[in-house]
């Protein structure tokens, strides 16, 4: 069973599904993203890493779009460097459901070295075309394997996660 399966039959994801559907924002990150697809808010489905290890270090991330509430602040020549922490995942979709989500921009993250360049050795997990994160058709349901969280502050030496956090907050604040 992948994980994210049994939980996205919580009864919680109903709420989350209907709140989706009318527009709300959703982030999904690890086990998140993992059950946006599973719930059917995001396409595709994570898998076991190629290596069926866990893996647990930081890797650097290509933004691929500006055009989301999650990558609006990021200079998409600067690749972000995040921790990922997981042993399943590798992001999968079929061919023309990747056809789909590059044809209309919902790529937004892929796996990178520290220059930009997206490579089969800067994937670690073995996501199809290096992918990282996606949103959905709306651009309101966001979900990224890496931890944005783990690296948005000082003291953990690393805050490149941070400005995921500051594209959200600048798109929300005039709602609010």
């Amino acid at each position: 069973m992948r994980s994210g399966a049994i939980a996205s039959f919580s009864p919680i994801m109903n709420s989350i599904i209907d709140f989706a559907n009318n527009g709300g924002f959703v982030l999904g990150i690890c086990n998140g993203f993992q059950i946006l697809c599973e719930s059917g808010l995001l396409p595709g489905t994570l898998l076991h890493n190629k290596t069926h290890k866990f893996i647990c270090k930081n890797v650097f991330l290509s933004t691929q779009t500006n055009n989301s509430c999650i990558t609006n602040k990021i200079d998409l020549n600067n690749p972000l460097c995040v921790p990922i922490a997981h042993a399943e995942g590798r992001f999968f979709a079929d061919k023309k459901t990747l056809n789909k989500i590059n044809d209309n921009d919902q790529v937004l993250f892929r796996y990178s070295d520290e220059s930009g360049n997206v490579s089969s050795e800067t994937n670690l997990n073995g996501a199809v075309e290096n992918i990282a994160g996606i949103c959905n058709i709306n651009r309101n349901v966001f979900g990224m394997m890496p931890h944005p969280e783990r690296a948005a502050d000082k003291e953990l030496n690393n805050t490149d996660g941070g400005v995921i956090f500051e594209s959200i907050i600048s798109v929300l604040d005039p709602l609010l």
